[in-house]
């Protein structure tokens, strides 16, 4: 092996409101060596989540562990195997895994897994969040030919796939929400979105209703709050609402965690759902909450489809990408303050 040390990206304190630069440092350690049955990955991509926000805090209701301080972060990667001893994989093989935030990874044999070589015409694609759209569109809203869809947080790693599978299961008609006007127009001219209503423009019911004159049959829910609320008074009878993320109680708590001002109040207060149950009853309306962890079948269904999708052009993968461990803080820190439309990947 050439390389002697390699980086990784370590979290050094908590953050108190928004991701900021100087809650990480970049380490350089030695590369480790892997024992029996170990793996030792050279990563070669990176993605960041939004989720990866509240893992920094200390607390967190995501059943996930929180960073730990003084240690690298962790997340999906991909990699090719360096060394394996002992194990069926060979040097040179493309796997992935979670052990992201830094350039090599050493991690036990069932933690890495094969991905089949050329399967992807970008490896960064297998860092996709498809396999989330997949499941919400499929399994939790059901949509089905004929269907009006209505996708929360369409700009994000998420939502800029899961608009483009609803029209892959038939929707007539998909509709997304946004923060800007920009990522408004982007999601009209290059996803495929009918209309687009954004955060901030006036009261989000109102635009869904204008967007969606004849009501919605299908929610993919990727924020809550009030987008959630006014998602359910413009369903119609017998709509299915995926309950996907949970964004606006998120940037609520980073606002909460940044002041105990009235303007951190009020965010925190306007990430509250309020739901009226005679509402659902009366109208039949499924409301259900879905997780990847799962149904975690749907990640090779997922692969084939997208790299069948992105070879014949039937879908694309909208994602920025920054080059070098050195900018991962930057990627999540642009990530959180909505800079990017789609996932985020860093190049390693």
């Amino acid at each position: 092996m050439t390389n002697h040390t390699h980086r990784e990206v370590r979290l050094v304190a908590r953050p108190e409101g928004p991701v900021k630069d100087d809650l990480f440092e970049i380490a350089e350690v030695p590369v480790p060596e892997p024992g029996p049955g170990q793996v030792l990955v050279r990563n070669t991509h990176m993605g960041v989540a939004a989720v990866m926000r509240t893992l920094m805090d200390e607390n967190t209701d995501v059943p996930m562990p929180s960073f730990e301080i003084g240690a690298p972060l962790n997340g999906p990667a991909v990699g090719e195997v360096v060394a394996a001893p002992g194990t069926d994989l060979t040097p040179g093989d493309l796997v992935e895994h979670r052990l992201g935030w830094r350039e090599y990874a050493l991690l036990d044999a069932d933690q890495a897994h094969r991905l089949e070589p050329g399967l992807m015409p970008d490896p960064a694609a297998y860092l996709s969040q498809g396999p989330t759209a997949l499941m919400g569109i499929e399994r939790g809203a059901a949509v089905r030919s004929g269907d009006t869809v209505f996708v929360t947080g369409a700009a994000g790693g998420v939502g800029s796939l899961a608009g483009q599978i609803a029209r892959q299961f038939g929707a007539a008609r998909v509709i997304g929400s946004t923060g800007s006007r920009q990522k408004a127009d982007r999601l009209i001219g290059e996803l495929g979105y009918d209309a687009v209503v954004i955060r901030g423009a006036g009261p989000i019911e109102d635009q869904l209703r204008e967007a969606a004159p004849d009501g919605v049959d299908a929610v993919f829910d990727n924020v809550g709050g009030e987008q959630l609320t006014a998602a359910i008074a413009v369903a119609n009878r017998g709509a299915r609402i995926a309950i996907v993320g949970a964004l606006a109680s998120q940037l609520a708590t980073e606002a909460t965690n940044a002041s105990n001002s009235s303007s951190a109040s009020s965010a925190s207060s306007a990430s509250k759902t309020e739901i009226d149950t005679l509402s659902l009853l009366s109208r039949s309306i499924t409301l259900r909450g879905i997780a990847l962890y799962d149904h975690l079948d749907l990640i090779p269904q997922w692969n084939r489809r997208f790299a069948e999708g992105l070879r014949t052009g039937t879908l694309s993968f909208p994602h920025a990408r920054l080059r070098g461990i050195e900018q991962a803080p930057q990627a999540l820190r642009e990530l959180t303050e909505g800079r990017h439309l789609g996932a985020v990947i860093v190049e390693l």
